[in-house]
């Protein structure tokens, strides 16, 4: 990259910490205790609407991995989110109901956050359906891999998206609150993945799997992007530009290694695809609060009513990251 492109990424991102700041008005603290936040706690930011069915078990996934502290904006739930999360010491919680798609969809609520409250804390960005992957997940806490990447220079960790589904209709068998989704949703598309670099910002675009295979299979290039920097040691300078997609400065999307050798990577275990949707779908379609005029919301309220079976002969049941490993989906790299 020349002085000029750097010149003006280094303008691009200021622009975006200044509109995290002006963004910054729109939200409301409902439960303030950043506090109790100690120097080495991993940190979980996440913006969710009429999510409380998932929240139990989200929160035991992530307490279970090590997870210090949650901070997250509820965008003007009325279901019983808020109520919820009341009380509960490891989380600080605030409301808003500004437009979604004005703060670009989330992500200059987020960017306020971790810059008021995370600099120097490792942070995972997630959604509430999403769940972190990581090598040796099974027998060593998020404090093992952090520390890890802290010893070995690396600021970001990458994870890819992997869409997760039931064999059988979407509606076949209801979630409960307090519910693994896994026991519902565990199988995936161990191929059907593409690859492109994206020269602006450096990061890899991945696509495919059950959403371009099934919701856009007429247009899979509109299908959802895969690729995601969840996990990053955060200073304030820093900004998400595209949801976790891409950050800046550039340096944080090299999550891969251009020699031919592996990064180590992990994976986010994406368990949309239960009863919940179709309501979920109707809802963020009326709103048109999401990306491109909520496109995605729309493939998924016309592609369910032909209630489609996502599983097919090429599936394959979850079993764990090694799993993932050795199909080529995520990588231990060099970490021992």
């Amino acid at each position: 990259m020349g002085l000029w492109d750097s010149y003006r990424m280094r303008v691009r991102r200021k622009r975006w910490l200044v509109r995290a700041v002006r963004k910054s008005g729109e939200l409301t603290c409902l439960q303030d205790n950043t506090g109790t936040i100690q120097r080495d706690d991993v940190l979980l930011v996440s913006t969710m609407r009429n999510e409380q069915i998932r929240l139990p078990y989200f929160l035991e996934y992530y307490r279970k991995l090590g997870v210090n502290h949650f901070l997250f904006v509820d965008n003007g739930s009325d279901d019983d989110t808020t109520q919820y999360l009341n009380g509960m010491g490891d989380v600080s919680l605030w409301q808003t109901h500004a437009s979604y798609r004005r703060s670009h969809f989330g992500v200059d609520w987020m960017n306020y956050l971790k810059r008021k409250y995370a600099h120097g804390h490792w942070v995972l960005v997630v959604d509430p359906d999403e769940f972190f992957i990581y090598p040796f997940c099974d027998t060593r806490p998020i404090q093992a891999l952090t520390d890890w990447l802290d010893n070995s220079a690396i600021r970001s960790f990458s994870a890819m998206l992997i869409d997760t589904y039931p064999k059988g209709r979407l509606g076949d068998v209801p979630y409960q609150a307090g519910q693994n989704p896994m026991e519902i949703a565990n199988w995936f598309d161990s191929g059907n993945y593409t690859i492109s670099k994206n020269l602006m910002y450096g990061n890899l675009w991945i696509q495919g799997g059950p959403r371009a295979r099934v919701f856009f299979a007429d247009e899979p290039k509109r299908a959802p992007a895969l690729n995601k920097t969840p996990l990053v040691k955060w200073d304030r300078r820093y900004a998400y530009v595209s949801s976790t997609h891409s950050l800046l400065p550039r340096g944080l999307n090299q999550v891969y290694e251009t020699d031919g050798g592996e990064k180590a990577s992990g994976a986010l275990l994406h368990t949309k695809f239960l009863d919940t949707l179709g309501a979920k779908a109707a809802e963020e379609l009326a709103r048109s609060e999401h990306y491109a005029n909520s496109r995605e919301y729309k493939a998924y309220a016309e592609g369910l009513e032909q209630q489609p079976e996502l599983w097919c002969k090429w599936s394959e049941k979850y079993i764990n990251w090694r799993q993932l490993e050795i199909l080529g989906l995520m990588s231990k790299g060099n970490w021992a």
